[in-house]
C-alpha cells in the first residue's frame, strides 16, 4: 500500500473501494443500471440520453441522481470527495427548516469543512474563510454562499473536465453510443 494512503483514515478507503466497486458494476452491465448508493438491492435505470446531458453543463451532471453519484466516486478516487460533501452540506443547509438549527448546523459545516485544520477542509482563500466566519455570527440561510459559489466553481473548472475525460465517463458514453 502507497505510504500516503496509510495516513488516511480506514473509512475512506473502504469507501473509495465500495466506490470503485461500484464503477466496475456500472460498466459492466450492458443495461447501464446501478445499485442505489443507499445500498439497497433494487436497481436504478440510467436513461440513455442522460450521460450526454451531463456534457452539456456541470448542473446538469450534478442535477442527476447518477451523474451526481458518478462525479462523487471519482472524486474520491483523486482524493478531493471533499469540494462536493461541501457543497451537498451547503445545499443541505440552505433548505434546513426550523432556523433554530442553523446555528448548530452552521457550526458543524464549518467546523468539519472551512475552518483551518479541518478534518475535511477545502480549498479557500483567506478571506474567503474570513467572510464566512463572520457570517456564523448570525447565521443565515446564505451565510455559505460565497464559499459554495467558489467551490462550485474550482469544481467546473478543475475536477468536471477531469471527470468528462476519465475513463469511466468514456466508457459509459461509448456504451450509450453503441446502444
Amino acid at each position: 500500500m502507497c505510504r500516503e494512503l496509510e495516513s488516511l483514515p480506514i473509512t475512506c478507503l473502504e469507501r473509495a473501494k465500495e466506490l470503485k466497486a461500484l464503477f466496475r458494476s456500472f460498466l459492466q452491465k450492458p443495461d447501464l443500471s446501478i445499485i442505489d448508493h443507499s445500498h439497497k438491492t433494487n436497481k436504478l435505470r440510467l436513461n440513455m440520453d442522460e450521460p450526454l446531458k451531463w456534457r452539456q453543463s456541470f448542473e446538469n451532471l450534478l442535477s442527476n441522481q447518477h451523474g451526481l453519484c458518478l462525479f462523487r466516486a471519482f472524486l474520491v478516487s483523486e482524493f478531493s470527495e471533499e469540494n462536493i460533501a461541501f457543497y451537498l452540506a451547503c445545499e443541505d443547509y440552505r433548505i434546513t427548516k426550523p432556523s433554530s438549527k442553523l446555528s448548530a448546523k452552521a457550526k458543524k459545516i464549518y467546523e468539519e469543512f472551512v475552518c483551518s485544520d479541518a478534518p475535511r477542509e477545502v480549498n479557500l482563500d483567506h478571506e474567503t474563510k474570513a467572510i464566512t466566519k463572520k457570517n456564523l455570527e448570525r447565521p443565515s440561510q446564505s451565510c455559505f454562499s460565497l464559499a459554495q459559489e467558489k467551490i462550485y466553481a474550482l469544481m467546473e473548472k478543475d475536477c468536471y473536465p477531469r471527470f468528462l475525460k476519465s475513463t469511466t465517463y468514456l466508457e459509459i458514453s461509448r456504451q450509450v453510443k453503441a446502444g
